[in-house]
């Protein structure tokens, strides 16, 4: 059973830097693809960041030049380091593993709250 374990979430002031983490256990294979989603009160889940295998990335319009994903593919951890934190970047953060044949797991949700 593929498990995803976050860490890095907490409590910053506008302007400051918080590192997320999401190691992927269980499989003998490698995620295609990695990513996180965000989740505000009220809203939606929103894509954030998504990085391929490969290294290709993908970012949502909003945190572009804010955030950087990356990923160790010998550990199966993806990381996200968000910079310029603002308070609408407040939200539960979701770390997702997509693997062959399109099995989906998502982690726990850590939550980011960023201080005006």
């Amino acid at each position: 059973q593929v498990q995803l374990v976050e860490s890095g979430g907490g409590l910053v002031q506008a302007g400051g830097s918080l590192r997320l983490s999401c190691a992927a256990s269980g499989s003998i294979f490698s995620p295609n693809v990695m990513g996180w989603y965000r989740q505000a009160p009220g809203k939606q889940r929103e894509l954030v960041a998504t990085i391929i295998s490969g290294g290709i990335t993908n970012y949502t319009d909003s945190v572009k030049g804010r955030f950087t994903i990356s990923r160790d593919n010998a550990k199966n951890t993806v990381y996200l380091q968000m910079n310029s934190l603002q308070p609408e970047d407040t939200a539960v953060y979701y770390c997702n593993a997509v693997y062959r044949y399109g099995f989906n797991y998502w982690g726990q949700g850590t939550q980011v709250t960023v201080s005006s």
